[in-house]
């Protein structure tokens, strides 16, 4: 089983992607972890812990998708993979609808995520 990535592009954009996300999660939840006045918590901040637990799985499900055998089975590893990034995409524009201060970097992470998307069709054909 390989532990290095065939393509080294694809997978240094998923770490990168990885990076960014848990950087805008750590800057968010300081804004959304106060309670609101009727208090209740900001339903937003689930949304931060899922994009890092998203973009935390990218980078291991190329390296699952690349080991595995058969096509039929690279195939549907590939396939999970474009579910958790359009998962991962989802939650971005949902968490660009909160209040805090920094839903600015959000569109950030969504380009980074469109670049990802094109590596990861070209990648799918390789496969």
């Amino acid at each position: 089983m390989r532990l290095q990535p065939r393509n080294k592009r694809l997978y240094k954009k998923a770490l990168e992607i990885f990076k960014l996300s848990r950087s805008i999660s750590n800057y968010m939840v300081y804004d959304m972890a106060l309670l609101q006045d009727n208090g209740n918590e900001d339903p937003h901040i689930y949304f931060t812990g899922d994009i890092v637990r998203q973009s935390d799985a990218l980078a291991p499900k190329i390296i699952n998708a690349e080991n595995q055998i058969f096509q039929d089975d690279r195939i549907k590893q590939a396939n999970s993979l474009i579910h958790i990034t359009n998962r991962l995409y989802k939650n971005c524009e949902r968490l660009e609808q909160a209040e805090s201060n920094g839903k600015e970097f959000i569109p950030i992470l969504r380009k980074e995520l469109r670049k990802f998307k094109h590596l990861q069709r070209t990648w799918m054909m390789t496969l």
